[in-house]
């Protein structure tokens, strides 16, 4: 065909045709962009893209599969999740129908933002012609009429447009593969499609259709700023890594590895870094911030020079400007981004990882820290060890404590299985405790630390890595708010462990009012009280393994820590959706903490429990720092 030569489509059809033939390659490994469309169908997409969906399934005139979801924030998060195992290669497309099936996918967009993962959204708009005004579930905004709910959207996606015109989809499209394909700027995308449009008709140019290749780059470090770097780390005595999530979406770990090893400077990562550096490698440290090792802490308190691989220094990586301590710590950020390069005041190397891993170790040829010092290092993590060694073997109540829980999972699971988690008392207590030896083993979502992702992010880990066994942990919080993706496994033949920890409320909220003086209220799933009018009556009757069961799951009670182990070897070796039933200790005992978060305490109060915290808050508010 010439280069004129059109065909005649719907803009859905047309839309389904591109993305089906867009390719991302780096390191002359090529796969499909997007392998498929996630969605819910309704008034705004059925007749639009659900049509061109069902065409080319029918027809065979273009490969893009479509899943159905049962909710659309989840379908956002299972497309997260897949694109975080894939390193940010490939990912799906999510379709919502119009006013709340495309504001359901809004906390899902700000996760894939947050954490810096590309997701595609294809909310459905309201008429572009404005024919039906209003049309069901508009938005009348007296502000203009070219407002509409999607409009909710705009903050939370990297790149945001509103197709209006069927001849707008082809700059709109390719700019948002651009971002998708992006290192640097990707998160979600937002294509709003009005649901006249969809389905309206025009003449495309064949060749929008031919298969187009996004190539991923390796950005190199501009050489001056290596030499920067490097001579602030040959000054350094005391210096630390950070490793975080572009170490290992870079595939930059054997690097990060090589690199530790010649210079014998110590790795403590973050939560998406966990598993660049195996634990018990010889430089790991574990995790650095609020709920870090006593390890790690020690080490970031002394730090004169902090290296950043491929981190965005959240408030819990730096304990919220406290862990690092020394009066006159330098930074050297090695990032993708200028955004997260230059945090801190960094020198900046704005790179790939592997990239720039690999000038630095040129460039520091020889060098290598003092001998006492990796060896304090090296004591340091050996004491950790012990501390976790004994938290997992914590089995003193009537009930279990959730770190003897992980203890089971963490001797349970192989090397290669998968953890995920998201939100609540855990994630302080994995960063703290989970052994991880692979970089692609741990999957806990600390950026947006959003509830409801767990079960989500278990179905797109398990589409993404179909050879790794993928388990689940959730708590009941969790659990209750987004649950019913479970439903999809079954449907799909997706088979996904899930651990359900019990414990009748909040246990993490819980805590952290107790310690703010809030005496963990509100944070009890309990009936209310007639007569205090509190909700600290007796505990509501929920059964959460008869819940699962009911969507299809299958449901292994278990009680006690024996039963648990028993529980979760067998749900390895079934072949369908497992869920697993305990009941834990919502008080503890807890790790040992070394590190602050802020989170402000009332300046005044009428209670001596929050007068005394806000002391304490205080006295940590004094060690916070800008780093200039």
């Amino acid at each position: 065909m010439g280069a004129t030569d059109t065909v005649r489509l719907t803009t859905s059809q047309a839309l389904v045709r591109f993305l089906a033939a867009q390719y991302s390659e780096r390191d002359g490994e090529r796969q499909r962009l997007i392998p498929g469309v996630w969605g819910i169908f309704g008034h705004g997409n059925v007749a639009g893209l659900g049509q061109a969906l069902l065409q080319a399934a029918t027809t065979g005139e273009a490969d893009l599969p479509y899943y159905p979801a049962r909710n659309e924030q989840a379908m956002v998060h299972a497309s997260a999740a897949f694109a975080k195992m894939r390193d940010r290669l490939q990912t799906f497309a999510c379709t919502a129908s119009t006013g709340p099936g495309s504001t359901n996918m809004v906390t899902g967009a700000a996760l894939a933002t947050t954490n810096r993962l590309p997701v595609l959204l294809l909310p459905s708009d309201m008429f572009a012609t404005r024919g039906p005004d209003p049309v069901l579930q508009q938005l009348e905004d007296t502000r203009g009429g070219d407002v509409t709910v999607n409009d909710a959207l705009r903050p939370v996606s990297k790149y945001w447009d509103r197709v209006a015109r069927p001849e707008q989809l082809v700059p709109a499209a390719l700019a948002a593969l651009r971002v998708l394909t992006d290192p640097a700027e990707t998160g979600a995308v937002t294509l709003c499609l009005p649901q006249d449009v969809q389905a309206e008709a025009y003449d495309w140019p064949v060749d929008l259709f031919r298969e187009r290749t996004w190539h991923i780059d390796r950005p190199q470090p501009d050489p001056a700023s290596v030499r920067r770097a490097a001579e602030a780390i040959r000054d350094a005595r005391r210096p630390l890594i950070v490793a975080g999530g572009g170490a290992v979406y870079s595939r930059a770990t054997g690097e990060l590895r090589a690199f530790a090893e010649e210079t014998g400077i110590p790795v403590a990562d973050t939560h998406a870094g966990k598993g660049a550096v195996p634990w018990d490698h010889p430089c790991a440290v574990g995790g650095v911030g609020s709920t870090g090792t006593s390890a790690a802490n020690a080490l970031a308190r002394e730090a004169d020079v902090v290296i950043g691989i491929g981190t965005r220094y959240s408030d819990f990586t730096t304990a919220s400007h406290t862990v690092f301590a020394d009066p006159d710590v330098e930074f050297v950020n090695l990032n993708v981004a200028r955004l997260d390069a230059a945090k801190h005041s960094a020198h900046q190397i704005v790179a790939d990882a592997r990239s720039g891993l690999q000038a630095l170790r040129r460039e520091l040829s020889g060098w290598r820290v003092e001998d006492d010092y990796r060896e304090r290092a090296r004591a340091l993590a050996g004491e950790w060890a012990r501390t976790t060694d004994a938290c997992y073997a914590a089995d003193d109540g009537a009930l279990p404590a959730q770190t003897a829980v992980l203890g089971v999972l963490n001797d349970v699971l192989d090397d290669t299985d998968v953890i995920i988690n998201a939100a609540g008392s855990l994630p302080g207590d994995m960063q703290m405790l989970w052994r991880a030896r692979d970089p692609k083993s741990y999957n806990v979502e600390y950026a947006y630390s959003c509830m409801g992702y767990e079960v989500a992010a278990g179905l797109g880990t398990k589409m993404a890595a179909p050879e790794r066994e993928v388990v689940v942990l959730v708590g009941d919080g969790s659990y209750l708010m987004l649950s019913q993706e479970i439903t999809t496994m079954v449907a799909e033949g997706v088979k996904v462990v899930i651990v359900v920890l019990q414990n009748h409320g909040f246990a993490s909220i819980g805590a952290l009012s107790e310690d703010l003086g809030s005496q963990r209220f509100g944070t009890r799933y309990r009936y209310r009280d007639p007569a205090t009018g509190l909700l600290d009556g007796a505990v509501l009757p929920v059964d959460l393994a008869a819940n699962a069961a009911s969507l299809g799951a299958e449901a292994i009670r278990a009680d006690g820590l024996k039963e648990l182990r028993e529980a979760v070897e067998a749900a390895k070796a079934a072949d369908t959706v497992t869920v697993v039933h305990i009941e834990t200790d919502p008080t503890g005992p807890n790790p040992p903490s070394s590190g602050w978060w802020d989170v402000p305490v009332s300046e005044v109060s009428e209670l001596d429990s929050t007068r005394r915290a806000y002391r304490t808050y205080a006295e940590h508010k004094r060690d916070q720092r800008h780093y200039l």
